[in-house]
């Protein structure tokens, strides 16, 4: 499992080695990580580190002196490294590096030619070292920082693009929550001290972040519990629900369907035909009799009613997908979203859920599953029936998703799962994971049904035990193990997107590769 901090945590675990006197230290280790890396791009880019171009890209703190200290190591091993200060000073220690090494300082700070320059260097480098912005930045880049990336921007990719490693974040993009300000030049590798940041792992941010490494420093043990959580395929295998040599039907969990109408019948085949594959004991759908009619021949495993969600006994629902200009299907939500049975909340049934939290009558144990666009909506009918003001659009959103997906978590007590290229798991007691597991094919009508069926499964699954997720340790016990049933769902939905490469892969074909994720993870 990945694990990573704010720049703020981070900073702060630092704070009793600095007043120690370790901060140089601290500074030539992560310098090192630095060095090694950049060492690692340029043998595979040329064969050796020896006669490289490499450009340090250096701001005024913390952050340019890491990298200046970097730079003086490539510089003792044969590279020709020069760096260029963007501001009215270099860190003065690693500058002094530098120079003893026999790197090269471009001034570049008032702009002018001495900007030109410093493009032209970097756009003809072997590497770049992106040490401009650290994790106490506020905003963008500004002034001749942003020039300069602008200007190389314009001219990007030139031919033999270098590589370009961040210094432990991208420059722009914020460490705590992955805002992006201003122009952002990506990184190949980003190489992270001591702990990850979390904006690493945060849409948007983590689009220019390429691959993370993190470099310990030996502060680890002073971190605090993490800013937010990534599961990893070894993850999926430890937690997913699985039966045991004496579980039956009911206690390896009974999903309850209440998807589909006469309009769109499809949403309730994908999404009780997802619940099967994904290992629920028991999968009851309700419904008119027409999609009941359609499940059964799809599923025959489904027990499809017309009953009423009180008069039958499941450990998890999942309500809403295609159940929209039904009314029987509206009052099956309804009784749902008041009653005491965890359930994953999607689409159709997403503006009811907003009505009812606004209104204090949304039960305990929802997990509500929007994408931008649903998320607008949903916290529109909150601040419209709560009074609380402005809500943002779609544009703020996706501009801040851990924020807004957050917000939304707190406004309604429940579990939010914002849905995206990299979706967003945000509990209310804080717990946040961070999942980039799909490929970009499951943007496809149907795909939002499947992942609520794997979602119900691993709800149910998990409902009635408390302890269900206890070997990822003691946070994830209680409640907030819904948090951890949805994060799961979204990275087993993610991992089944790519059993067949980077091709389409339909709804359908994406359920029955569920079975073989489930079977590869054990």
């Amino acid at each position: 499992m990945i694990a990573a901090w704010t720049g703020a945590q981070v900073r702060a675990a630092e704070t009793p080695f600095l007043e120690r006197g370790e901060g140089p230290a601290l500074m030539r280790r992560a310098a090192h990580g630095l060095a090694l890396v950049g060492a690692q791009r340029l043998r595979g880019r040329r064969g050796r580190v020896a006669g490289a171009r490499v450009v340090v890209l250096a701001g005024t703190g913390n952050n340019g002196g890491d990298g200046l200290w970097a730079g003086a190591e490539l510089a003792g091993r044969g590279a020709s490294v020069l760096a260029v200060a963007l501001g009215d000073r270099l860190h003065p220690e690693g500058g002094a590096a530098l120079e003893a090494a026999g790197g090269r300082v471009l001034r570049a700070g008032d702009g002018g030619p001495a900007l030109e320059e410093a493009a032209e260097q970097v756009l003809r480098a072997d590497l770049v070292l992106d040490a401009v912005l650290g994790t106490g930045a506020r905003g963008g880049l500004r002034g001749s920082a942003a020039e300069l990336v602008r200007a190389v921007l314009d001219r990007w990719p030139p031919e033999g693009a270098p590589a370009v490693v961040a210094c432990d974040v991208p420059s722009g993009v914020s460490a705590d929550t992955g805002a992006v300000a201003g122009p952002v030049l990506a990184a190949d590798v980003t190489v992270t001290f001591g702990g990850a940041k979390a904006g690493l792992f945060l849409p948007p941010g983590d689009r220019w972040c390429g691959e993370v490494r993190t470099v310990p420093l030996g502060i680890e043990h002073a971190l605090p519990a993490p800013a937010l959580r990534r599961l990893e395929p070894d993850d999926v295998a430890a937690l997913w629900p699985r039966p045991g040599a004496a579980s039956h039907k009911y206690s390896r969990g009974v999903v309850g369907v209440v998807a589909g109408s006469p309009t769109y019948p499809g949403a309730a085949l994908m999404c009780t035909r997802a619940a099967v594959d994904a290992g629920a004991g028991m999968v009851r759908h309700l419904g008119d009799a027409a999609t009941r009619s359609l499940v059964c021949l799809t599923s025959p495993e489904v027990v499809a009613s017309e009953d009423h969600p009180d008069d039958v006994h499941v450990q998890a629902w999942v309500v809403g997908p295609g159940a929209v200009g039904d009314a029987a299907q509206e009052s099956r939500i309804g009784a749902v979203l008041a009653g005491p049975i965890p359930a994953v909340v999607d689409a159709g049934a997403l503006d009811a859920a907003a009505r009812a939290a606004a209104d204090g009558a949304l039960g305990p144990g929802k997990v509500l599953t929007p994408h931008a666009g649903e998320l607008e909506q949903v916290l529109a009918w909150l601040a419209a029936l709560g009074g609380g003001g402005q809500a943002p659009d779609r544009a703020a959103i996706e501009a801040e998703p851990a924020r807004w997906a957050r917000a939304a978590a707190e406004a309604t007590g429940t579990v939010v799962v914002l849905k995206g290229a990299t979706t967003l798991v945000a509990s209310p007691d804080g717990t946040m994971f961070s999942q980039a597991d799909g490929s970009p094919w499951l943007a496809t009508a149907g795909s939002g049904d499947t992942l609520a069926g794997i979602m119900g499964a691993a709800l149910a699954g998990s409902a009635e035990d408390p302890d269900a997720f206890a070997a990822a340790g003691n946070w994830a016990r209680g409640d907030t193990r819904r948090a951890v049933a949805a994060a799961l769902a979204v990275a087993v939905h993610g991992y089944a997107s790519r059993l067949e490469g980077l091709g389409p892969v339909p709804p359908t074909a994406l359920s029955a590769n569920v079975r073989t994720v489930l079977r590869r993870d054990r």
